[in-house]
């Protein structure tokens, strides 16, 4: 950050900092299992150690853009059926918003604000044009037929689409959404404008213009986040012991790109089972069955647990790819593993965080480890809005690049500031959109 940024934004005075003259601090909450105020008290704390004054905390704070919106379709049996959706930018100084949508029954409001906001860390700390969004609807989506489903999406974006685009707000897939997904929304916003806009949202499949390297662009994000800090750990061998909580499109990607380069994946899990073999798994195996049993359960040459056991299972590296909230002041004392890598968004309470560093866990952050699929999804944005396209060669390529130079920028941080992973990338990411509101300034 040059000089002029740094005393615009300012050293706080002991009166500027106290708790009693901020009222916008969420300290100390009371609700450790809500992903929102665990999001605003981390914030607080990278704020405060970037010495940012209290109106420059209150902005960044503060979700840019909030959409609630009621989602009425008739379903296939004729009856009228409502759903509850959101849509979240929390900032765009550093360029368009830029966000998943996910489909959940348990999707609520603070959950996507929350996440809106990690995005925003996320693309600032890997260097992207971007700032975050976050969209979700209140729904299973194994619930519903595919027709009802397609009913949802569309009425969705409907629901949204003033403002969204892809000079506004870019969404792609997250939980529970996928490239169909991503079809539906291209064709009912090109509709709607009266011509095909392919920029309008990422993670779309490739007859529609989606990127090359996008499906497994989030696990493959995280094995090169992984082998970077192997390098800076000093540890050379890759056959190493790999356990996964979550097996879907992050997890699952993650473990076959692991097991072809040599790891050894002894436990994965879902929400149905964990499997565990000591003399390893075979990920392209249990994808399959999986596929076609919907369940974990049942499947041979392994071990099948309580889903609960993937965290007393002891390994070289975990990765949790699930959802938010996982490894927890229960679940974090029983981890008994060298390496984390965080393939999901916010799985760590911050007094998960804290028994971590007791027990000398090298954590890769989300913000960190994730930011693969955002990366992708850039890289389609621009091939769509110029209509040249490059090889999965060429995609994977400029990930690594990235990703390595995001990491070594992360760690060299960390050692410099004496501060972890996660405090490290926070503190890059925030000063960095920090900057960037300074230098826009604030209209009018």
């Amino acid at each position: 950050m040059n000089s002029t940024i740094k005393n615009n934004l300012g050293q706080k005075n002991s009166k500027d900092s106290s708790q009693e003259n901020n009222p916008y601090k969420c300290r100390n909450t009371q609700n450790t299992n809500n992903v929102w105020e665990m999001t605003l008290a981390r914030l607080d704390d990278t704020m405060d150690r970037l010495g940012l004054k209290p109106g420059m905390q209150k902005y960044l704070r503060t979700p840019r853009k909030v959409l609630e919106v009621a989602i009425p379709i008739k379903t296939d049996k004729g009856t009228i059926e409502i759903y509850k959706g959101y849509r979240v930018q929390h900032n765009t100084n550093r360029g368009p918003a830029k966000g998943g949508i996910r489909y959940h029954p348990d999707v609520n409001l603070d959950e996507i604000k929350a996440l809106a906001m990690i995005m925003t860390w996320k693309c600032s700390l890997v260097g992207l044009p971007f700032g975050g969004a976050k969209g979700g609807v209140e729904v299973d989506p194994y619930s519903v037929s595919q027709n009802e489903l397609e009913h949802i999406t569309r009425r969705y974006t409907f629901e949204i689409i003033d403002a969204i685009g892809p000079e506004k707000d870019i969404p792609a897939p997250d939980v529970g959404t996928n490239s169909q997904i991503m079809a539906w929304i291209l064709d009912t916003y090109s509709m709607d404008k009266g011509h095909s806009v392919p920029g309008v949202v990422t993670g779309k499949p490739i007859s529609l213009g989606g990127s090359q390297g996008r499906e497994d662009a989030t696990s493959r994000g995280c094995v090169y986040t992984l082998l970077s800090a192997l390098k800076v750990l000093g540890i050379t061998s890759t056959n190493l012991t790999v356990t996964i909580q979550g097996f879907g499109n992050v997890g699952g990607n993650a473990a076959k790109i692991l097991y072809d380069i040599g790891f050894k994946i002894t436990a994965v899990s879902d929400v149905s089972a964990c499997l565990f073999n000591k003399n390893g798994l075979n990920p392209y195996d249990i994808s399959e069955y999986l596929a076609k049993n919907k369940t974990l359960l049942g499947y041979p040459n392994s071990e099948v647990l309580p889903r609960e056991e993937i965290f007393k299972i002891k390994a070289d590296i975990f990765i949790p790819a699930a959802l938010e909230n996982q490894i927890t002041k229960e679940t974090a004392p029983i981890l008994d593993v060298k390496i984390i890598i965080e393939g999901a968004n916010a799985p760590t309470t911050p007094e998960a965080d804290q028994i971590l560093k007791e027990k000398n866990i090298f954590v890769i952050p989300d913000v960190l480890a994730n930011a693969g699929g955002v990366t992708v999804s850039y890289f389609e944005w621009v091939q769509g809005n110029l209509s040249y396209f490059w090889t999965k060669r060429e995609v994977n390529l400029k990930l690594r690049d990235i990703m390595e130079k995001a990491f070594y920028d992360t760690y060299n941080y960390s050692k410099q500031n004496k501060v972890d992973m996660r405090t490290a990338a926070s503190m890059l990411a925030v000063s960095r959109v920090a900057e960037a509101t300074n230098l826009r300034g604030i209209y009018p």
